[in-house]
């Protein structure tokens, strides 16, 4: 299995568990900058050099070594629960991607046919009933991650506690575990654990939102899309990930945590 998702600093004084729709292109370009001096040119994601990733087969053996020994600071990040579908729904689902198709081809076809969501027609632009389509979709996402039908789940709204297991599972463990939501405060803490070869001020670096712009605007706050049968779909396909990571189910308006990661309670339940 190894440890799929996992980014390293070639200089390997970092290690990040990837989670997708948590800050992951920021972060991969925090990276590549502390031992670089500068960021990479394009999506970070796209990078081949200059940092090792797990889908980079030079990179695993050094990789596997460094976690398993835990010879670098390792961390990983986290978002609330129903920011992140929602993110996943207007970027993956209505938006064009950066090749300029569709997300995975035939995928949203078939979720216009099989379950009657509206996109934004052919350029994800024109307006349509956001709240329904999203509703809609939020049963696709329960069908594929509790009955893997009409897919197997995507990276993009499958459980966070799902990738950050695989880590634990392997042979990792975790010294960190941010929030999205206390980005700054976070990644902080995680970079004054270590020695990098280029400082970075977190006050003044952009964010690399990779993802901005490719699906129409959110034209409602986050609590509207949400009403008691679609929270219920949220806590049945996430209840795990509330409970390690501590994020209110109950206020789908709230998107801060309420408590602090306890990481003992997440290498124990995620690590079986």
């Amino acid at each position: 299995m190894g440890f799929p998702g996992t980014w390293m600093t070639e200089s390997e004084s970092l290690v990040y568990r990837v989670v997708p729709k948590c800050a992951c292109s920021t972060i991969g370009q925090i990276m590549y900058y502390s031992d670089q001096g500068e960021f990479f040119d394009g999506d970070i994601h796209d990078a081949k050099g200059g940092m090792h990733k797990w889908a980079l087969e030079q990179s695993q053996v050094p990789i596997t070594k460094n976690v398993q020994g835990h010879e670098a600071y390792s961390f990983t990040c986290v978002r609330n629960l129903y920011t992140r579908i929602l993110s996943s729904f207007f970027d993956k689902i209505c938006g064009i991607q950066r090749n300029g198709k569709r997300y995975r081809g035939n995928l949203v076809p078939l979720l216009i046919q099989k379950y009657g969501i509206e996109v934004g027609g052919d350029d994800g632009k024109q307006e349509f009933d956001q709240i329904k389509s999203f509703r809609r979709f939020l049963l696709f996402a329960r069908d594929t991650i509790r009955f893997r039908r009409p897919m197997d789940p995507d990276i993009h709204w499958s459980a966070m506690s799902g990738h950050v297991s695989t880590f634990i599972v392997n042979g990792g463990s975790y010294d960190k575990i941010i929030w999205t939501e206390k980005f700054n405060e976070g990644m902080a803490d995680v970079l004054s654990s270590i020695k990098t070869a280029h400082s970075v001020d977190l006050e003044t670096i952009p964010r690399f939102n990779e993802s901005e712009g490719h699906g129409p605007k959110r034209a409602h706050p986050v609590e509207d899309y949400f009403d008691d049968m679609s929270m219920h779909l949220v806590y049945e396909i996430f209840k795990r990930d509330f409970e390690v990571f501590k994020y209110d189910f109950k206020d789908p308006s709230n998107k801060m945590p309420i408590g602090e990661i306890d990481l003992d309670e997440v290498h124990k339940k995620l690590g079986d």
